[in-house]
């Protein structure tokens, strides 16, 4: 599925959003095109074309609530480990807890973990140790204003770097 990257009326990415949304979105003029796909692909209705956007700004501000931590959900998850299995890299379909929670592990960012169904049964509720197996990264929770993009730096449209690059700290 083709993502655009979205970004507020300053220039501040916000997430990214499917290309129909993206569309709709422009077309209601709500949002405007900042830069068009490389591929250089049109969208055309019976009265209308359009070049497939990659980077939209939407005209007016929106004010991003400010959260001391960020909610664990699936999709924020899914999203911090870039849908990847963090024990053997294949795309991940379930959530994992490292320190199982039948071993009095708990449900929070620095203990889940997104994890594909072959090695989410075969740990089932073991210790990383008693299988052999580590962690590539420590999970912990996102951080940052834009912490829904995790994984677009690497994963993204390369028109989307200039906007999505942290400052360094």
């Amino acid at each position: 599925m083709r993502q655009v990257l979205l970004l507020n009326a300053t220039y501040e990415p916000l997430t990214t959003l499917p290309l129909r949304r993206a569309v709709c979105l422009v077309l209601r003029e709500k949002a405007e095109v900042v830069h068009h796909d490389t591929s250089g692909a049109v969208l055309h209705s019976a009265a209308v074309s359009i070049e497939v956007p990659s980077v939209i700004r939407l005209r007016r501000y929106v004010r991003i609530p400010f959260r001391t931590r960020v909610p664990l959900t699936r999709a924020a998850l899914m999203r911090r480990d870039n849908f990847r299995c963090v024990y053997c890299g294949r795309r991940a379909e379930t959530i994992d807890h490292v320190q199982p929670r039948s071993r009095g592990g708990m449900h929070v960012w620095e203990n889940c973990v997104a994890s594909c169904m072959p090695c989410n049964h075969s740990k089932a509720d073991r210790l990383l140790d008693e299988l052999g197996w580590t962690l590539t990264v420590t999970p912990g929770v996102p951080r940052g204003a834009h912490w829904r993009l995790i994984g677009v730096i690497n994963d993204g449209d390369p028109q989307w770097a200039p906007y999505v690059t942290q400052p360094a700290a």
